[in-house]
């Protein structure tokens, strides 16, 4: 086959397979009486594995030694292995997070759905004087839920009254004060509790932050809106000091994108509740 044609089926342009020729991965094709050179099949298998190998992250010359390797053998050559399943690996990670990216934008439409059914207030109505009651649950109330509890309360001001407990409490995670202080609030006095603290109080909004909590939270009495955000524990990281302060950090950004658009609903969902009423 010409050299078109090679590079056509193993999906790559014709330069490129004179590029793999160069430096030695590609063997010299035979030339034609026309000085043509024709490629058999025993390069398109090559090449389509080079191709391959090159897509894992090989360098041009190591996926040449490996495809000679694994040709010769006629099975995966030992180098090889660990590298593929590392991308198996990479693989389902990015599925994984593509899962929890879908998971995200369905609970942040579950958020605007149950707080914003709601039409936005005029300009200079106030709020109501009874502030919006929000508890956010998780499993231990060290970091997620106190998180959240710690940014709405920054984020809503006298709108809000906010609390945070777990269903398994277990105090207060340092990585969670640490990453709260960096943007200047002091969480230095803060402690888990229980949700059997609050399970006779009515609230507004109960708030989920962990799968498991889900699961075992228990149902509060009265009206409310209950929701669930899916947020990655930070304290499961491995690492440093550095990199577990880092996932905490991370917590703490994905908390603030979703409370941002959650205060200003929240609020105009009550003002339009304060406005139905009859007077």
């Amino acid at each position: 086959m010409k050299v078109s044609e090679l590079a056509a089926q193993a999906g790559i342009a014709p330069s490129a397979v004179r590029f793999y020729e160069e430096v030695g991965v590609l063997p010299a094709a035979a030339r034609r009486e026309n000085g043509y050179r024709e490629y058999g099949p025993e390069a398109l298998t090559r090449l389509r594995l080079v191709v391959s190998l090159r897509r894992l992250g090989l360098a041009p010359v190591d996926a040449g030694r490996l495809a000679s390797l694994c040709l010769e053998r006629g099975q995966i050559d030992a180098d090889l292995a660990p590298l593929i399943e590392s991308q198996r690996t990479a693989i389902a990670r990015q599925r994984t997070d593509l899962d929890r990216l879908e998971s995200e934008l369905t609970d942040l439409e579950l958020t605007v759905a149950a707080a914003g059914r709601a039409r936005r207030s005029e300009k200079g109505e106030k709020m109501p004087d009874d502030p919006i009651r929000v508890l956010f649950v998780c499993t231990g109330n060290s970091a997620r839920s106190q998180i959240a509890e710690a940014l709405l309360r920054d984020f809503g001001g006298p709108d809000f009254a906010v609390f945070s407990a777990g269903t398994e409490p277990k105090g207060v995670n340092p990585f969670t004060i640490e990453a709260l202080d960096e943007i200047g609030i002091d969480w230095s006095g803060a402690r888990a509790k229980s949700v059997t603290e609050f399970l006779g109080q009515p609230f507004d909004y109960v708030i989920t932050v962990c799968d498991r909590a889900r699961q075992s939270c228990p149902v509060f009495p009265g009206t409310h809106n209950t929701m669930h955000w899916g947020l990655e524990d930070p304290a499961e990281v491995e690492g440093s000091d550095a990199e577990k302060l880092e996932a905490f950090r991370r917590t703490r950004t994905e908390v603030a994108v979703r409370l941002r658009p959650f205060v200003e609903l929240a609020r105009n969902a009550r003002r339009s509740q304060a406005a139905a009423r009859p007077v």
